[in-house]
């Protein structure tokens, strides 16, 4: 008898002649479950998230997604910035003349990509509970590398891409793309629980949130 056999001889030993358990409990939550909350309660829900996430977050008009994109790479003082195909031309419009703004196409290799002041790209979906932003690699996201080497990620969120809970998100997702999943900067806590940020992506991810209401002042980005 080898000793997997023998383990299991003694578990089936103690177990004897005992009462079956209990089924699981399978009350999963689903795309279809929670509450409704109003875009407006998601969309305070999802800057607070972002905001406990240490991500740099502001709120705009829909309208006023050029002119909020320029100033947040004008105060980050970005030169370089690249931007993936199918990236709406308008979000572009109001850059200053000293950003030069290049493409993915060919796909630059990591050395150049990590020598950028930044990357804007938009979403696939945004959930508010978890403060999460999920990329698909669809148009105007572009591949997994372009949003995880650059120092700086600026992503563009709009009302209609928010849900409240991960159940919908993946109700909105193929599940055969390349999804990343985006919860504030790249940052581990795995020796002495010590915060470092920038390991495995983005030291500093900031957040442009679209709602569709009327054209309202840009505030300054929340830390």
């Amino acid at each position: 008898m080898s000793a997997r056999d023998e383990i299991l001889a003694r578990v089936r030993g103690a177990l004897g002649d005992g009462p079956a358990p209990a089924p699981p409990l399978r009350d999963y939550r689903t795309a279809d479950g929670g509450p409704e909350h109003a875009t407006e309660e998601l969309l305070d829900l999802l800057v607070d998230r972002l905001v406990d996430y240490r991500a740099l977050v502001r709120r705009c008009a829909r309208a006023q997604i050029a002119s909020t994109a320029a100033a947040a790479l004008a105060e980050r003082g970005a030169h370089r910035v690249v931007v993936p195909d199918g990236l709406p031309p308008a979000w572009l419009a109001e850059i200053g003349d000293g950003v030069e703004v290049g493409g993915d196409h060919p796909p630059l290799p990591a050395a150049d990509l990590d020598q950028l002041d930044g990357v804007l790209t938009g979403c696939a979906v945004a959930v508010a509970e978890t403060g999460t932003i999920v990329l698909d690699a669809g148009p105007g996201q572009g591949r997994r590398a372009l949003s995880l080497v650059p120092d700086y990620h600026l992503v563009v969120v709009t009302a209609g891409q928010l849900v409240a809970t991960v159940p919908q998100a993946v109700a909105r997702l193929d599940p055969t793309r390349p999804l990343t999943w985006i919860s504030g900067p790249s940052a581990t806590s795995d020796i002495e629980l010590i915060r470092v940020e920038g390991v495995h992506g983005p030291r500093t991810l900031e957040v442009v949130v679209s709602t569709s209401g009327p054209a309202a002042p840009s505030p300054p980005a929340e830390r």
